[in-house]
């Protein structure tokens, strides 16, 4: 009876310590999370040792910190200044998630804040000093894709050093002051006007390059048609067009010019 009794309440004591202790016991890791262990006793992180998705079980006196390892958005907006020291504000949207094989280095520099603690303050300084190498007019225009680019490869690299990988950084809109935009979109006009000019001149150029040729051709031609019909050869080919008039249905009558060097004339029906 008493070892019965004991059973019980040790099983008992179990559940008890289960119903206190269980949800510091047992941890599920969903799909797109990671988890590392921080043991208070000893006051060591498993850095090395990342949880993956299941059911966990750790002692209930370590404490347990997940990490949402799903790619995530951050837009950010804000001010900064161009070459020549003018405002400009931009509208700026990066994709990134933790690296989670190395989630628990993030954890211990960084902690679970690491977005307002790395990824948006490293964005910032990267589109700063990006942009402060250009004019508005080149990243508003002529330029943008090349800051985008010089924007996701500093950024890139910061944050791939700190464990986190960037997928992407777009830049959403940039937006000056009024008389600056318009002042740019007025050159810009202006230069796409030019271009089409200088395309219609050497379309012209090139049309008045090829006729001169053609007539070029035809008057070389003619040079050479004159220097080889001789009066021989014309009167030659006179008498080949007299025998195929002659042989012809429609030709009746042939008349011999009048002259030695007369040619024939045919008389016909019609």
């Amino acid at each position: 009876m008493k070892s019965s009794k004991s059973i019980i309440i040790a099983l008992i004591v179990v559940v008890l310590l289960l119903v206190v202790f269980g949800s510091r016991i047992f941890y599920v890791i969903k799909p797109g999370e990671r988890a590392v262990v921080f043991k208070t006793i000893s006051g060591e992180l498993e850095r090395d040792h990342v949880l993956g998705t299941g059911l966990k079980m750790i002692a209930p006196w370590n404490q347990l910190y997940r990490y949402n390892v799903r790619e995530q958005q951050q837009e950010e907006t804000m001010d900064v200044l161009d070459k020549n020291g003018l405002s400009i504000k931009m509208d700026v949207t990066v994709r990134f998630n933790p690296v989670y094989t190395r989630i628990g280095y993030l954890h211990e520099i960084f902690g679970e804040n690491f977005v307002r603690s790395l990824v948006i303050p490293e964005v910032r300084s990267s589109v700063r000093k990006v942009t402060g190498r250009y004019t508005a007019e080149e990243i508003y225009s002529t330029k943008r894709s090349e800051v985008e680019n010089a924007i996701i490869t500093e950024t890139g690299k910061v944050l791939q050093d700190n464990n986190i990988q960037m997928t992407a950084l777009l830049i959403r809109s940039i937006i000056l002051p009024d008389d600056i935009k318009k002042a740019i979109e007025t050159k810009l006009t202006r230069e796409q006007e030019a271009l089409a000019m200088t395309y219609v001149n050497q379309r012209e150029q090139l049309e008045a390059e090829r006729k001169e040729i053609e007539a070029n051709g035809i008057a070389n031609y003619n040079r050479i048609v004159n220097v080889s019909l001789t009066d021989r050869i014309l009167k030659q080919k006179g008498i080949d067009a007299t025998l195929e008039l002659a042989q012809s249905p429609n030709a009746k009558v042939v008349v011999i010019g009048s002259t030695a060097d007369g040619l024939p004339l045919i008389l016909g029906n019609n």
